[in-house]
């Protein structure tokens, strides 16, 4: 009965009801998915390119990274940089592992595809529930949240992943043990790290909204600096292989992305003063 007296004060004030909300939120999850499932079925449909040249792509020497590092090792005359060679096969061992990681890795790249519109579908529930002051300084967050989300995406996969099949491949205990690599932990690997390289790109993001509700300051964010930096080597460990050159990799972007956080949460607060000292002196006229 309450729900009932709830839901007709919300219609009699020109609101949405909480079955409203439900619906609307049914209809933008339900496109969501459904752009998913067609981008992943298209590559699932596209698995020689998928496949063969995004999926398999770091676990040959042709790859575009690897190429650089060579044209850079004869360039500053230093043979060490040049990868041009990885001493390990991909092997499914399970008689449904090709399929099953056809699947995952069409499901993956249809995920990443569709990521923009996905985010965007969530911006439009959460935006009318938001007031007009924080809807302007949210302007333009589907357009800044994709960029790093690719952004993220395209370093783990460029950067973080070739160096770390390289330094996984190469890593041996005796000669006489052969790398042998399960193509499901060769996709589990390549996959965490790119979305983990993704996620982790979304830090500025993460530190405007806190700034903006103030829940953190540019003070504050200084003044931990020393645990933050302690945390993301913690994280870069966590989901990068054990190599120190992976965490590293990591690591150095993510300080370079806190640093640019404390500059957005200082930039706000010189607003936010800004905007209060105008509102006092309209009080005081």
């Amino acid at each position: 009965m309450a729900l009932d007296q709830y839901q007709e004060e919300e219609e009699e004030e020109g609101g949405m009801s909480f079955l409203d909300h439900l619906e609307s939120l049914r209809w933008h999850l339900l496109r969501s998915v459904a752009a998913i499932l067609i981008l992943s079925v298209a590559a699932f449909l596209a698995k020689s390119f998928v496949f063969g040249v995004v999926i398999l792509g770091p676990s040959k020497v042709d790859f575009v990274t690897y190429r650089w590092l060579c044209e850079i090792s004869d360039y500053v005359g230093m043979p060490a940089l040049c990868i041009d060679e990885l001493p390990f096969t991909i092997q499914s061992r399970q008689m449904t592992g090709q399929f099953t990681m056809h699947m995952t890795s069409s499901f993956v790249v249809g995920f990443i595809a569709a990521f923009p519109f996905v985010f965007w579908e969530v911006w439009r529930f959460i935006s009318p529930g938001l007031y007009d002051q924080e809807k302007n300084a949210a302007r333009g967050a589907v357009f800044f949240v994709s960029m790093l989300f690719f952004m993220g995406a395209a370093f783990g996969y460029y950067i973080l992943s070739p160096l770390s099949i390289n330094f996984l491949s190469n890593y041996q205990l005796d000669p006489s043990i052969l790398n042998e690599f399960d193509i499901t932990s060769y996709i589990s690997t390549l996959t965490m790290l790119v979305l983990a390289s993704a996620i982790m790109f979304q830090l500025p993001v993460v530190v405007y909204f806190l700034a903006m509700s103030g829940l953190v300051t540019s003070g504050m964010l200084r003044s931990y600096r020393r645990h933050a930096i302690v945390v993301i080597l913690v994280l870069s460990a966590i989901i990068t292989p054990p190599d120190v050159i992976s965490q590293i990799l990591i690591s150095m972007p993510i300080l370079v992305l806190y640093e640019a956080g404390i500059q957005i949460a200082k930039r706000l607060e010189k607003k936010r003063a800004k905007r209060k000292a105008e509102e006092d002196i309209d009080d005081a006229l």
